[in-house]
């Protein structure tokens, strides 16, 4: 990837990646809020909210840091399988994007629910909170892969490696 595409596309990947987590943080705190209530409007407001925050910005932003993510690894020389810091930033998003998509529903259901405060949905406000705090501690997880870049390079990038080193050999012998 040329220099200046390179930094337009670790720039759009930062940004959403950073976003993604944000996003997360906004949403755990109505989650929190929608729990601690004890008014029952007050609660579908909070539900009606994370809703809205889940659609319009934090399924976004998943999809969107994956695939910046993707362009960032396959075309810059870390690869997408090269190096076990980027393999495991790919093992965390995408159960993250798929437990993401899937726990959806309990959102639906309390934006829903005309009594979002009701006893028998206590255990959905709560799984709300204990995802999002799990969600942060993922995103968490994977920014800090991405600062520090721990060292180690996959078997397939040892050969990735070894099959260059071969090829400049070669063209150096000729």
């Amino acid at each position: 990837m040329p220099p200046r595409l390179r930094k337009t596309a670790l720039t759009a990947h930062v940004t959403t990646s950073l976003g993604w987590l944000g996003a997360v943080a906004a949403f755990l705190a109505l989650a929190i809020a929608g729990l601690n209530t004890t008014d029952p409007d007050r609660a579908h407001a909070l539900y009606l909210a994370a809703d809205v925050i889940t659609w319009t910005i934090i399924v976004p932003l998943a999809l969107a840091s994956f695939l910046t993510g993707m362009i960032q690894s396959l075309g810059t020389p870390w690869g997408l399988l090269r190096h076990y810091w980027v393999l495991a930033k790919l093992i965390l998003t995408i159960p993250a994007t798929a437990v993401l998509l899937l726990h959806t529903q309990p959102i639906g259901i309390l934006a829903t629910s005309s009594d979002a405060h009701a006893t028998d949905l206590h255990g959905v406000r709560v799984q709300l909170v204990a995802d999002a705090v799990a969600a942060i501690i993922v995103l968490l997880a994977a920014t800090v892969l991405a600062v520090f870049k721990p060292r180690g390079v996959t078997p397939y990038g040892q050969r990735r490696t070894g099959q260059r080193s071969s090829s400049a050999e070669r063209a150096v012998a000729r």
